[in-house]
């Protein structure tokens, strides 16, 4: 059951329902209307919104001004190869920004679903940046 809900805007939902489902892992939970739908993996809730789609998180504000993709914030997803993983989302034609970096407390790369929004993929180099460690925060 999802325990974390974030929301992306993006420019047409199926071909992102196609890169989250088939690349990513997602399962697709509800896709009741053209520009919204609800995708899980494990404990996210990914929430897919179109701009202007309607009532909800892809509507105008006020002023007038319509939700865009992109920008840098992102959400992680811990992997076990990220080398591989990436040689094949490479071959299927997924945008990166840039390649694969050593922190220290693994390794990242940032991949663009197809409207620009960033995807962390992560490989923890310390059991203490695991999802699995427990939640505890790495130290040193």
């Amino acid at each position: 059951m999802a325990t974390v809900s974030v929301r992306y805007i993006v420019h047409d939902v199926d071909e992102a329902i196609t890169f989250y489902t088939g690349a990513l892992g997602f399962t697709e939970v509800m896709h009741p209307a053209p520009g919204f739908a609800m995708l899980a993996r494990g404990d996210l809730r990914l929430v897919l919104s179109a701009p202007g789609g309607g009532p909800g998180g892809g509507q105008a504000l006020a002023d007038g001004t319509l939700p865009a993709p992109g920008g840098w914030n992102r959400f992680a997803l811990e992997v076990e190869d990220v080398e591989q993983l990436v040689a094949t989302l490479r071959r299927a034609g997924v945008r990166f920004r840039g390649d694969i970096v050593t922190g220290v407390g693994g390794k990242q790369v940032i991949a663009e679903d197809p409207s620009g929004n960033p995807v962390e993929l992560f490989q923890p180099t310390r059991d203490e940046a695991r999802l699995s460690s427990g939640g505890q925060p790495a130290r040193g």
